[in-house]
């Protein structure tokens, strides 16, 4: 059987961290992430402020991503993936193969909608938000008022879009919660998953 989890955020919400505690905790478990997929810097626009558009759809190459997870859904045991079982994992995960897919703007691309057992949403508010972001070296580096210019107004628009939507279940997580009470919540909320995929 297979289980698919989406992990978005806000830029450095806690994606990654959670979903690489995750795979530890989980068996078979396999990420895909979705920064492995951005164009090279020369093909990525940019606006008549100077900024790269590195927060949109169009900075990415995301039929590569789709298929990179269509070819692991249908053999996800050929992936590579581990199958050593980690400490303190439920019976119920064990013949289940696990596939989080974790990035900034995943529920905005249509072809991938309808691949999902679970949806996570992590946010953060404007101040903290920036905060890390100004503790993080980029490559390229932001330039001034990049932040406030592209990266916060691009997350509005794509959350605001996705809470219109209302035919799409996203779980919204705190990003200023402790990790381990992120990992926490969501390690549960899959394992009630897994127990309902195998009845």
């Amino acid at each position: 059987k297979l289980f698919t989890m989406l992990s978005n955020s806000v830029t450095n919400g806690g994606k990654t961290t959670l979903a690489e505690k995750l795979k530890n905790m989980l068996p078979n478990c396999d990420i895909i992430s979705q920064d492995d997929f951005f164009k090279p810097e020369s093909e990525v626009e940019t606006d008549e402020r100077g900024f790269k558009l590195y927060d949109v759809l169009d900075a990415l190459y995301m039929d590569e991503m789709v298929t990179s997870i269509r070819n692991w859904i249908k053999s996800p045991a050929s992936s590579g993936v581990v199958t050593e079982e980690p400490q303190n994992t439920c019976d119920n995960a064990k013949n289940v193969y696990i596939l989080i897919v974790e990035g900034f703007l995943l529920y905005n691309y249509e072809p991938l909608n309808e691949l999902w057992n679970r949806r996570y949403f992590l946010t953060l508010p404007y101040e903290e938000c920036k905060r890390r972001r100004s503790t993080r070296v980029y490559q390229p580096a932001d330039t001034p008022g990049y932040f406030d210019g592209h990266v916060w107004p691009m997350y509005l628009k794509y959350k605001n879009e996705l809470e219109e939507n209302a035919s799409m279940q996203v779980d919204y997580l705190d990003g200023t919660k402790s990790q381990e009470e992120l990992l926490s919540y969501v390690y549960s909320d899959i394992i009630q998953e897994l127990n309902k995929l195998r009845e």
